[in-house]
This record gives structure tokens, sequence and C-alpha cells, in this order.
């Protein structure tokens, strides 16, 4: 059985101490649980962030992007301008993204475009950076100067289908993630899809277009590596039973730089004894230790798809809607959006931040998303997530309705980062709105945010530290 708890006391009794302790009753979400386990203790600057974070957001007279006082944004890139590189135009869907140092105070920004068959503009098809002509996915890659300016913009890799997430590498470079399973001969592909791409944002034809088959073929969401043994952790965002998976990555040749994870390795799959449906706990600080880790018996799922595949004994554990990850301390960070008993999970909540520590081998519930608040806003679910300069997270928010990135702080305040103002999602196409690719310059001056559609790349500046 888990053990219940936290190391930073008691745990509220009602959803509405929750919300009124983290201030979220204005805001329609709750942040919970053993707030403490998400920050090292270098991030103890998130403590000077008060009650209402960065202060209210200020209407944006041009109608993009509502931000705080103090902050301003502008816009590096949209969908369907020229990129600078002469290729064509920037392509549409913008998705997960991360910032890299390069030479002379410069950033090189890796962008994903998840666009699927139907693609509005297709990440333009270059010799030597396409893996599949008739894939219309793929990623952009924007190198800013120390001021923050544009000075080059062109196809990092082409080719590929529905690139969600991803992760950044211990070496620099961008691992982009298919959420897909699309096999040749569907939606008119030419290869097999529900890969990972490795993509160097400084020189992408260092990495080409090659798919990192032994890391498994399936609806790939987002990764994280551990720094020290090199291993990948990786979320699969399944739509239907049985849903997604928690994966890790043993490489055979581990932190070995550039190209490295092509020599292969092992993949395997979580197993949380006695716990089958990850949606079925609700308490926060739940932890289960002994977590055990199955072999996957058939990685590129040549005949069944991963999850469907017969784990033995014990099987393995799912969990709806697996997407966002990170790397913080000595973790690995995944977020489960949501889960709803109605579509097959064991229960129902509306977003959930796991830790899982591998010197423990222990699985941690941190956090946990209505839906039984006092303030139910439907669709209001995490999904990128990242670290901030204060210390605190930032979230992108997934749903219809209003989008927001919003932020939490070390004692579990949460606060309003930025408002999207260009368009609203709806319940048909919560995506339309979506925020996406949170993440922080490596001097930590700047969040770099995409809309999702119309796709659009802002750069926020302000006091982050303060």
């Amino acid at each position: 059985m888990p053990e219940t708890g936290s190391d930073t006391g008691s745990l509220p009794s009602t959803r509405r101490q929750l919300l009124a302790r983290s201030g979220a009753l204005g805001i329609g979400i709750a942040f919970s649980g053993a707030l403490s386990e998400l920050f090292t203790p270098a991030a103890a600057a998130a403590q000077n962030l008060g009650h209402h974070g960065y202060g209210p957001l200020a209407p944006d007279p041009d109608g993009l992007l509502d931000l705080p006082k103090g902050f301003r944004y502008r816009v590096l890139s949209r969908e369907g301008d020229p990129l600078r590189s002469g290729e064509g135009p920037v392509p549409s869907n913008h998705d997960g993204m991360a910032a890299f140092a390069g030479g002379q105070g410069r950033v090189h920004l890796v962008r994903n475009h998840e666009n699927r068959a139907n693609g509005r503009i297709p990440v333009p098809v270059v010799k030597g950076l396409t893996y599949d002509p008739e894939g219309k996915g793929g990623c952009t890659s924007l190198t800013l100067d120390s001021r923050g300016r544009v000075r080059s913009e062109r196809v990092a890799i082409a080719g590929t289908a529905v690139n969600c997430a991803g992760g950044p590498t211990p070496w620099g470079t961008w691992l982009t993630c298919e959420e897909t399973e699309d096999r040749a001969g569907t939606n008119g592909y030419t290869k097999d899809h529900g890969f990972i791409f490795e993509v160097d944002g400084a020189d992408p034809r260092r990495t080409g277009a090659v798919p990192l088959t032994a890391m498994g073929r399936f609806q790939h969401e987002a990764i994280a590596v551990d720094p020290k043994r090199g291993v990948v952790y990786e979320t699969e965002d399944a739509f239907e039973r049985p849903f997604g998976l928690f994966y890790r990555f043993l490489p055979d040749k581990p932190l070995g730089g550039t190209g490295s994870l092509r020599a292969g390795g092992r993949l395997q799959a979580m197993r949380v004894p006695g716990v089958p449906d990850l949606s079925s706990v609700q308490e926060t600080g739940a932890r289960f230790d002994g977590i055990e880790w199955v072999d996957v018996p058939d990685p590129l799922a040549a005949g069944t798809p991963i999850r469907f595949q017969d784990f033995g004994t014990g099987g393995v554990t799912h969990a709806q809607k697996l997407e966002g990850c990170y790397w913080g301390g000595q973790s690995a960070y995944f977020v489960s959006s949501f889960a709803r008993s109605a579509e097959g999970s064991a229960g129902d909540h509306y977003g959930q931040i796991w830790r899982y520590d591998p010197d423990r081998r222990r699985l941690t519930l941190v956090i946990v998303f209505g839906p039984d608040t006092d303030v139910q806003l439907p669709g209001e679910s995490p999904d990128n997530i990242c670290l901030a300069p204060s210390g605190g997270l930032m979230v992108c928010e997934d749903g219809g309705g209003a989008q927001h990135v919003y932020g939490v702080t070390r004692r579990g305040e949460v606060y309003e980062v930025a408002h999207n103002r260009q368009n609203r999602g709806t319940a048909e196409d919560p995506d339309f709105g979506e925020f996406a690719g949170v993440t922080f310059s490596p001097d930590g001056r700047t969040m770099y945010v995409n809309c999702y559609d119309p796709g659009t790349t802002f750069a926020v500046t302000g006091p982050w530290r303060r």
C-alpha cells in the first residue's frame, strides 16, 4: 500500500481550504500537495513572490497577449510569414519548444509544429532534413542575437508527423516526439511514424532526419533526461483505452553526445505494484516505493501497439493524457492533464503532477487539480510545464475557453502570467487558443511561449527574478 502524507505538514481537509490558501478562488484552478518536492533548495527565491504573483494582467491594446505591469512581449515569428531562410512559409501549429545557449549571447530556439496529415501550412521539405516527404510536421529553428532579435529562422527537420512536445538533452539538442502511430500507407504517409528524432538547433544537418527506433514507436508526448545516468523518461498520450504508459529508455551509450541515442538501448514501461491506473490515486503526497520497470516486448510495435502488448503477470501501469515531462533536482516529473471515468479511467481529476525518484525507486503524487474544487471551469488542465527563474513553475493551460500561462510558487500561490487575447479554444477545438512550449532563455531573462493557433512565438521580458 502507498504511504500518504508529505514533508510539508498536514494537508488541508477540504478543497475550499486548498483554494483559499493558494489564492486560486479567483482563478479557478487549484494547485495542492507536496509542493516542496517540486523545487530544489536553489529555488528558494520562489518564496519571495506574493499572493498575487507579479500582479494583475494589463489588457494588451494590440489584442494579442495580456501581461502583468512591467512585462512586455515581442512577436518573434508567426505562421504564414516567410522563413528567413527562404525555404517557404512559417509552418502552422506551434507546439513544444526549448531554448539553447549559443556563442556571443545568442539563443537557439527549436520549435515543434504539430501538423497532422491535413496540416494547414506544412514544414517545407528540405533535402537532407526530411524523413517522409508526405509528413507535414517537423521543427523550425530560430537564432536570436544578444538583444533578442531574430537573426535566422529555418527548417530543422521535416517530413515527420504530429510533433507535439519533446525535451532537451544534456548535450544541447532537442528530442522531438511524434504523437501518432500511423503506419506507411495511412494518411498518405510513405514511412511508419510514432518515433523520436534528435534535432540540433544550431546546425540541423548534424542530426538530419533519423528516427530513434529503439526508443519505441507509440504516441509520444514528452521526454526528460537524467543528466547523471543518461536515462530518458518518456510519456505516451494515448487517446483511447488502454491509456498511455510512462517509459524509460536505457541507452547503450548514455550521455554520449549528439547521435549517441542512435546506438540503441532498452525500452521499459513502469509498473506501480497494485496500481493499474494512476487516476485511481487521489491523495496528494501519496507515495509508492519499489517501482518496477518491465521490458517492452516489441518496441517497434510491429504487430501490436505497445500499450496493448502482454507484459506478463502484474501488467504495467496506465494513465490517461500523459503529457508534459521535465527533469528537476534528482527526479523526473510528468503530467497527466486529466482523467475522466466516463472515458474509461479509474478516477476523475483535472490534472496530476507526479515525481519519480530513481535513487529511491519512489513515485509520489505531488499536485492534484480538481475536479472537486469549488470552482469548476471545464478544460483547465495542465499541459506543458517548466521551471521558472523565480524558482516556481510555469504551466500552460490546455482546454476550451480563455487560455492562460499560470505560475505556482513554492508556497502554493497560483497566479496568472499571460492571457491569450487572440482567440479562445472551444469545446470542438480546444487547441485553437492553447499555449504551448513555455521555456526560458539560458540567462533566465526571457520567457518564450507559443500560441498554438494561429501559430505565434512570443518572447516575454520583465522582472522574472523579482
